[in-house]
């Protein structure tokens, strides 16, 4: 079957090899010159189904559990399964309680475990929980390799055409995310800020979420001393660059997670427009021939696997329509 998917970040490049896997012949339209420059660039690549159910839907949990491995197959070496740290400072010992009656599959642990899994916290934490089975990966890194695999396996990709023809395809996949807001009144948008850090004066070998009452911030640790600090989550879809303002709460946190990160580089910040639906569910609706995938939201790397298997596993049975969540 021939194949047309519009849009080549986590959702468009997940579709497409779940695709191209079951023998279909697939084209990825792109209208940026190269993958991946949406919001799906600026993501924590954080695997961590049980840690989101402290906020999202059983079926996110639920739907998020596949894709630990369906990322360790598909580009094998991308994912670093260290589980997940969360702690708190000892004033909002409150809110590890209320994350941990929340969520699941998680060791609540002390000072010396804290210090075992993570020297560098030494001392700075009383309790924290330890989600063991959960992973994270380098999102561009990750991306990157699909978009290898894909070439490797012959699908072909047309970069800067966002109005490629679909006419010989038997279906096309609309998979542009918040390109859409605007043309369908059911999608928002959601502003997600972050930023890079670096420094050698500190090593973490899993992510790390502080819980805070106002500004709750994970520190995921990537290759070369770096590390991406997130996120904010501002009902906006005002693009544009990160404000003073989530700079500064974004560095007073990781500051507060440990001192060292008042000495680091800042290299990196950036913005992207995260489209949600009103449950903050992805779906893959449409009718026919022409069906889409899109309402990431924060589930981008999460779900998208899960999203993509459905799409594979729907079009392979010549399902003609479908209206579809977690």
């Amino acid at each position: 079957m021939r194949i047309l998917i519009r849009g080549a970040g986590i959702a468009g490049l997940t579709a497409a090899f779940a695709l191209v896997r079951r023998g279909h012949d697939v084209t990825i339209a792109e209208r940026e010159n190269a993958i991946g420059l949406g919001a799906s660039h600026f993501a924590g690549g954080m695997l961590a189904p049980w840690c989101e159910g402290e906020s999202a839907d059983r079926e996110v949990v639920e739907a998020g559990k596949m894709s630990l491995q369906w990322w360790e197959d598909a580009v094998p070496g991308a994912v670093r399964r260290n589980g997940t740290l969360v702690v708190a400072q000892p004033r909002d010992d409150a809110e590890l309680d209320r994350f941990a009656s929340r969520t699941s599959h998680f060791e609540r642990i002390g000072e010396e475990d804290i210090a075992r899994l993570e020297p560098a916290l030494t001392g700075r934490f009383r309790r924290a929980l330890f989600f063991k089975e959960e992973a994270h990966l380098d999102p561009r890194m990750a991306l990157a390799g699909l978009h290898r695999g894909l070439l490797e396996a012959g699908a072909i990709f047309r970069f800067e055409s966002p109005n490629y023809p679909d006419s010989g395809f038997d279906r096309v996949i609309d998979c542009t995310g918040s390109a859409r807001i605007g043309e369908t009144g059911r999608l928002r948008g959601v502003r997600g800020e972050m930023l890079y850090l670096r420094t050698e004066e500190i090593s973490l070998s899993r992510p790390v979420r502080l819980l805070h009452p106002r500004i709750p911030l994970y520190v995921a640790p990537q290759p070369g001393n770096r590390f991406m600090v997130g996120a904010t989550m501002i009902e906006s879809d005002r693009e544009g660059p990160v404000t003073a303002r989530s700079v500064m709460e974004l560095l007073n946190a990781a500051y507060a997670l440990h001192p060292a990160f008042g000495e680091a580089d800042l290299i990196e910040t950036g913005s992207g427009i995260r489209p949600a639906y009103h449950d903050n569910i992805p779906r893959i609706g449409g009718t026919g021939r022409h069906l889409s995938v899109n309402g990431m939201y924060r589930h981008g790397f999460l779900m998208a696997p899960y999203l993509a298997e459905t799409l594979a596993a729907s079009i392979e049975a010549r399902q003609p329509a479908m209206e579809v969540s977690a």
